[in-house]
């Protein structure tokens, strides 16, 4: 019974090593179809997202399973309930990259931002797709070392995030009230994608050394 445990953790992870995955292929795709207003690519985002829900809600029942039968304690107790955080947290990673491709079907042919704006979103969108592989190697080694690239990588989007805000609040912003709402929401949707990424890189760390970092820290 041991050994059959043992295996079901070991899926665990590697289920959560898959949807990883397919997030950084959501990504990726996403920011690339933003950048160049490619409807084919942002459509594909969008139908893509089916298969990270469904995998994650098929990690959560295996998961929720484990705790129903196999009854875990201490280690192998936290692996479980985090596995089911960080899958929460990558379904919503998913939905960071659909909400980005909708916004570039949605303002077909023209681009989402203005040419101003552009050279950000194209460091915000490059940032977040290395984090995002960042996180399948964290989840496969859990190398907190890795842990730590993608917090600080998260600080750099964070104030670019916060520079968007200058740029659309400035005197000399010159564009449309739908350019500022697309310009914020995309700002916020690559902020908060990176966000989720380093809380999983948290709870990955905890898991490999047993200490908790503060949420500010």
């Amino acid at each position: 019974m041991r050994e059959v445990f043992q295996q079901e953790l070991r899926e665990v992870q590697e289920r959560l090593v898959e949807i990883a995955d397919l997030v950084a292929v959501s990504i990726d795709n996403a920011t690339r179809a933003f950048s160049h207003s490619d409807v084919s690519l942002a459509e594909t985002v969008i139908a893509d997202d089916d298969k990270i829900d469904l995998a994650a809600a098929e990690l959560d029942e295996l998961a929720i399973n484990i705790l129903a039968r196999q009854q875990p304690v201490a280690r192998d107790l936290r692996i479980v309930v985090s596995a089911l955080r960080i899958s929460a947290s990558l379904e919503r990673m998913g939905d960071m990259s659909e909400h980005i491709a909708q916004l570039a079907r949605y303002r077909f042919p023209d681009k989402v931002v203005p040419k101003s704006l552009r050279p950000i979103f194209t460091e915000m969108g490059q940032l977040d797709v290395e984090i995002a592989r960042k996180l399948v190697e964290l989840l496969k080694t859990e190398d907190v070392a890795i842990a730590e690239q993608i917090r600080n990588e998260d600080d750099r989007i964070d104030a670019l995030h916060l520079s968007v805000f200058d740029k659309v609040l400035g005197e000399t912003w010159k564009g449309q009230a739908v350019d500022t709402v697309d310009a914020t929401l995309a700002s916020r949707y690559h902020e908060r994608f990176a966000d989720h990424a380093v809380s999983i890189a948290k709870k990955v760390q905890y898991l490999a050394t047993g200490d908790w970092v503060p949420v500010d820290a």
